[in-house]
Order: C-alpha cells, then sequence, then structure tokens
C-alpha cells in the first residue's frame, strides 16, 4: 500500500484507548483543536435556518460542544458516515468500524454524557429513527465501492441545502488576486482540476502542487501581488506539510478555505473555513468524486461574485474556435 491510499496502521495513541488500528474505512485526523460541525472552522456564516435534518446533520449537531480526544473524533466520523446505521450498530461493531476498541465506544458515549453506549444507541433511535439500509452484502467489493460513493455523494447534497458556507467562499476566493490553490500528493489532482477552470474566469490563478522549500517562496510573492485568499484541497493521508504551509499562510495574512475529507481533518484548526466532502475508502486506493464535485460548486460560486466570468468564458470559447482546438 502506498503513502498516498488512505491506510493508517498506526495503533490508537490517544489516553484510554485500545489496541485497533486505524482502518482506511473510517478515521478521523489527530487534530488537537475542536473543530465544530459540518461547516468545521467558521469565519462566520450564520447558522441555524436552512440547516439540514437528515440523520448525518443531527449526528453532528449531537457532537457540537464537545472536546474529544482524536480517537473519539474518529468513532465521530465513522458515525457520521454511516448515520443511517448507527441506531443499529452494536459497540463492538462500532468499535470494528471505526478502528477503535468496544472500551473507546463506551468512553466515547460517557463523553457525550449518556451512562454508556447502550443508553447512546437508545438516544439515536429516539431522535433519529432511519429504515435500516439494505444489506450491502449483495454487492460485490466493486459495486459496493460505487455504492459507498453515492452515499458520499448524497451527504454533500444534505450539507448543500444550507448553500451559505460555499457562497460565502465564492465571495473569499472572488475577491483574492492572486488567487492560491494548494493542493499536495493524493490532492494535487483536485487542485490542479480546480485552478484549470478557474483561470478561465479568474483573472489570476496560481497553482501550488509541488511541495518544497519553495512553496513559501511563492506565498509570500502571491500576498506581496495583492492574494487575500488560499484554498486547499486536503485528502487522506494528510501530508503534514499541508498543515504547516496553511499555517505559514495564516501568519502571512491569507484567509484559508479548505476542501477537505472530514470537518475533523487535520487542516481544519489552520483554516478560517472548511468544507467537507468525504472520501471513499473502499478500494486500494481512496476515491474523491465528492470532493472533486464540492470544488465545481465552489467554481459556480466564484463565478456568482466575477462580474465579468460569462464575458471571459465567451471570449475563450471564441479563441478555442478560431484557432480549432476542440475537436467538434
Amino acid at each position: 500500500m502506498t503513502a498516498d491510499t488512505g491506510t493508517d496502521t498506526s495503533a490508537e495513541t490517544s489516553a484510554g484507548t485500545g489496541t485497533g488500528a486505524e482502518t482506511s474505512a473510517d478515521r478521523v485526523a489527530d487534530a488537537s483543536a475542536d473543530t465544530g460541525a459540518v461547516r468545521g472552522v467558521d469565519t462566520g456564516a450564520d447558522k441555524g435556518a436552512g440547516v439540514p435534518d437528515s440523520p448525518a446533520a443531527r449526528l453532528q449537531a449531537l457532537f457540537e460542544g464537545h472536546r474529544l480526544t482524536p480517537t473519539q473524533r474518529r468513532i465521530a466520523h465513522s458515525m457520521v458516515r454511516r448515520a443511517a446505521d448507527v441506531p443499529f450498530l452494536s459497540s463492538v461493531e462500532l468499535a470494528e468500524l471505526a478502528g477503535v476498541s468496544q472500551p473507546s465506544v463506551t468512553r466515547f458515549a460517557v463523553a457525550l454524557g449518556f451512562d454508556g453506549y447502550p443508553a447512546l444507541r437508545r438516544y439515536l433511535r429516539e431522535v433519529a429513527p432511519v429504515e435500516q439500509t439494505a444489506d450491502s452484502r449483495a454487492y460485490n467489493e466493486y459495486q459496493q465501492a460505487v455504492e459507498a460513493e453515492i452515499e458520499n455523494l448524497k451527504h454533500l447534497a444534505e450539507v448543500l441545502a444550507d448553500p451559505r458556507p460555499v457562497q460565502k467562499a465564492g465571495r473569499i476566493l472572488a475577491a483574492s488576486r492572486p488567487l492560491l490553490v494548494l493542493g499536495l500528493r493524493a490532492a494535487a489532482s483536485q487542485a490542479y482540476g480546480f485552478a484549470y477552470f478557474a483561470a478561465k474566469v479568474h483573472p489570476d490563478v496560481r497553482l501550488l502542487h509541488e511541495g518544497g522549500t519553495m512553496i513559501h517562496d511563492r506565498i509570500d510573492a502571491a500576498v506581496r501581488a495583492g492574494a487575500s485568499a488560499l484554498l486547499c484541497f486536503a485528502l487522506p493521508r494528510h501530508p503534514r506539510e499541508v498543515v504547516d504551509t496553511l499555517a505559514y499562510a495564516k501568519e502571512a495574512g491569507l484567509t484559508v478555505v479548505s476542501v477537505a475529507d472530514s470537518a475533523f481533518a487535520p487542516v481544519a484548526k489552520v483554516s478560517d473555513l472548511l468544507l467537507p466532502a468525504a472520501v471513499g475508502t473502499g478500494l486500494a486506493f481512496d476515491t474523491a468524486c465528492a470532493p472533486m464535485l464540492l470544488g465545481r460548486v465552489l467554481l459556480e460560486a466564484m463565478c456568482d461574485d466575477l462580474p465579468d466570468a460569462q464575458a471571459r468564458l465567451e471570449e475563450f470559447d471564441a479563441r478555442a474556435a478560431a484557432r480549432g482546438l476542440f475537436v467538434e
């Protein structure tokens, strides 16, 4: 398994955890700060009205306001991703799903204010009743991977029922001249795709998709040129260099908007606005359909705040036709 597959074989390290290792199916980053709910680290987007009412959203609301350990955040992340199934899982099954020990699940329930996991499960069945999903064992492993991505996209649709965080991000990105777009290792393709299309409507997009000592120099140059924001795509496994780069960007005065696989991702603590979109983990290499789609949604939101976006697109189309750039 390569470094970018999303599989982490490190054992649990937080106090009181068991011997289970973190699995590739559901993992949560070891961020030391609380990250909040579905919208992660927010720079002030309104909350309340318009928040989607779904099992996943209710679970996120349950976790708000609690300082959770890294292992407990891993459990929380696993529960959100399998929100429809959680009320039917035993503590042993949830522990296996999250890659932790069964006592860790019990301590997690207590941390949320319940007497134990059975009390938490009863609460979930009362406040978020859902029909148990069809048995996924009827699918082969390839079909299961596709079904998992469909669920990720459905969850993204639920999150986007409140469009304000994405609209706010679009305004932030549109206003930055130049605009920095960061994505390293597994996230490099996401950053490249966003920057490719963004450059057709934004006057100055600068892609940061290779790490190294020059990356800080490029941030400094962009700040001197007037940059006010950086968009980061952060996917498992999360390179330490990404977190360090975002911390440097914030120190330089940039507003950091991040698209990450979870509101609990390590970049949450160094982001001003985090937009989550889960990755699929059923195959040897993670699949990132939801993050890619969220990137396109962000492009749409950014275009809405660029008054000359349509004119730029029409100009490109005219030049492309004159050059015979595309096969008709």
